[in-house]
């Protein structure tokens, strides 16, 4: 037998909202542990900005003189994840650096996915150091009510 608390108060709708809300928050949590965890000294993670849309989870990346064939795209039911190489270009002459705050090198960055997404629908674009990824929503059907036809049986 299944218990059902009821919380006073509060509609169907509020309740869905906060569960929606508590769902982001417990990604951005998880990016951000992810990224710790995963932090070496002279690592280089890309700054990434992860917006929703009411139909699409849109994903930003800098990657600023990265090239589109060095990045590699992959996106799960629960995780998008980014990854590639930044190369360092040599100058020609003899140049000696005084200061070098720029990162080369390989990254990856991984962004959990707390929303059913379309895979088949992502798309990715690299415009002037920015990778943009956009994440068709699915439909979420947990809950909702479905007519279901009733077909007249024939005797015999």
């Amino acid at each position: 037998m299944r218990n059902v608390v009821r919380i006073s108060g509060l509609g169907r709708s509020e309740i869905e909202r906060l569960r929606n809300r508590v769902g982001r928050l417990l990604a951005a949590l998880q990016e951000v542990a992810d990224d710790y965890s995963l932090a070496m000294p002279g690592a280089w993670s890309p700054p990434v900005d992860l917006c929703e849309t009411q139909d699409a989870v849109c994903v930003s990346v800098e990657l600023p003189g990265v090239l589109a064939d060095s990045i590699e795209v992959s996106v799960t039911s629960t995780c998008l994840r980014i990854s590639g190489k930044k190369r360092r270009r040599v100058l020609r002459g003899s140049i000696s650096h005084l200061c070098s705050e720029r990162s080369y090198g390989n990254f990856n960055r991984t962004v959990p996915l707390r929303w059913p997404v379309r895979v088949r629908g992502a798309t990715a674009e690299l415009n002037n150091g920015l990778l943009r990824v956009r994440l068709p929503k699915l439909a979420d059907r947990r809950g909702a009510e479905f007519k279901v036809q009733i077909k007249e049986g024939t005797e015999g």
